[in-house]
């Protein structure tokens, strides 16, 4: 069954048819990075390459040129008010899309957001807890697991979609969810949209996806790769790939322990990688600034938030001096997390059902070592310089804020690995 409510509660239709707590983790986990109807309605994977060292050493990075835009597309929905202009989000009640989908309302878009009858973490909210956190949209719940239902969903709508965000992510980064949720639940989205009308597809994506080492990373680079083909073979169709840095909530992990007193944890020296994080409002505002600006159609989008990139040491140092105390760091040799990764895959080869826990160590090894930046296509190598900045909001006003009223409302959830 799939229902579709508007805010007010309205129904438009129903129709049949291994969290690691160990602080070890916590320093390579914290770097990681997780319609409104018209007015003429009635209302208101895991097999792990070979291959896969965490060697420091250059790399090329994995992108495309932007496809050729084709004046004459059939997107017309751009030379339309915002209001007529009807927006599914999937991924609505995952972390990042609570915001966008805030964004998209504010910018007074019609804005549908799909959603499972039992969404958030672990599936902990309500019907009614959900159309509560997503005020301001029209909440269909669906499931994009099941392409069936999903398409059903948007066709019993009654109204042409014009385009898709996704902001779809895997719970947990473990092999299998990776391959449900990151290429085929995404590509469902994909088709359910275009059967629908859909003529623009804007994709949360990752910028670790440049170096994919990963299967979560392997996942969403064949469903990009899917996504400008589309555009490709059909000129009215465009897309927009966002790959953003690390989220503000992913570098929050320890300022409740070191505001206790505990030493503030990182791997080697403090300056194995860096980040230019991005607040989750600000990659909303960019992600809803993708939906109209044609300056990002058919392109792949690398952002960052404002100011210089930053090491785990900078960031460390800039905790401390927010509380006004002396800098305490923990320092583990990064030769802990190889071991680790050693003696998961090891054990994989005889327990095929410790392949998740292998990734989990994989996942937070890469996260240690590789920065959070943009690579270079000339070098190899990250660059601070040449990853774009957007926004205002600061990651020293973030943890400035978190000291004063804690990280409630920014728990990581199942996907605290990221």
């Amino acid at each position: 069954m799939s229902l579709c409510f508007s805010f007010n509660g309205f129904t438009l239709h129903s129709t049949k048819g291994q969290r690691y707590k160990a602080r070890i983790f916590s320093q390579c986990i914290n770097q990681g990075q997780v319609i409104s109807i018209p007015n003429s309605l009635s209302f208101d994977r895991f097999e792990f390459s070979k291959s896969f060292e965490f060697r420091r050493h250059r790399f090329s990075p994995i992108g495309a040129s932007a496809t050729t835009v084709d004046e004459t597309t059939s997107s017309s929905f751009r030379n339309k008010n915002p209001k007529d202009i009807n927006i599914v989000v999937v991924g609505s009640t995952g972390y990042i899309g609570k915001f966008v989908v805030t964004e998209l309302v504010n910018r007074g878009f019609n804005t549908i957001a799909i959603a499972r009858e039992r969404s958030g973490i672990r599936g902990r909210s309500s019907k009614e807890e959900t159309l509560n956190q997503l005020k301001g949209a029209n909440v269909c719940f669906s499931d994009v697991t099941d392409l069936g239902k999903l398409e059903e969903s948007l066709e019993s709508l009654g109204v042409p979609i014009d385009v898709v965000v996704s902001c779809l992510a895997s719970r947990n980064g473990g092999v299998k969810d990776s391959w449900k949720i990151d290429y085929e639940a995404t590509k469902h989205s994909l088709l359910a949209g275009r059967k629908s009308g859909a003529s623009h597809f804007v994709l949360l994506s990752a910028i670790c996806v440049q170096k994919p080492l990963l299967e979560f990373q392997r996942a969403k680079l064949k469903f990009e790769a899917e996504l400008m083909e589309e555009a490709n073979k059909d000129k009215g169709f465009t897309y927009s790939i966002v790959r953003p840095t690390a989220f503000f909530k992913s570098l929050g992990g320890q300022v409740e322990l070191v505001k206790d007193g505990k030493p503030y944890v990182m791997f080697g020296d403090g300056k194995l990688c860096a980040c230019k994080p991005i607040s989750e409002q600000d990659l909303a505002s960019f992600i809803a600034d993708c939906v109209l600006n044609k300056d990002k159609i058919n392109r792949i989008l690398p952002i960052g938030g404002p100011g210089k990139s930053l090491t785990p040491l900078e960031q460390g140092e800039m905790l401390f001096r927010l509380l006004g105390k002396e800098p305490k760091f923990l320092k583990v040799p990064i030769g802990i997390m190889d071991f680790a990764i050693w003696v998961l895959d090891s054990l994989v080869k005889v327990f095929p059902a410790m392949e998740d826990a292998a990734e989990f160590g994989k996942i937070g090894r890469y996260y240690a070592a590789e920065s959070m930046l943009l690579l270079d296509p000339e070098t190899g190598e990250y660059s601070a310089e040449k990853t774009p900045s957007y926004g205002k909001d600061t990651l020293e006003d973030f943890f400035d804020e978190v000291l004063r009223e804690g990280m409630a409302g920014q728990e990581l959830g199942e996907q605290t690995i990221f």
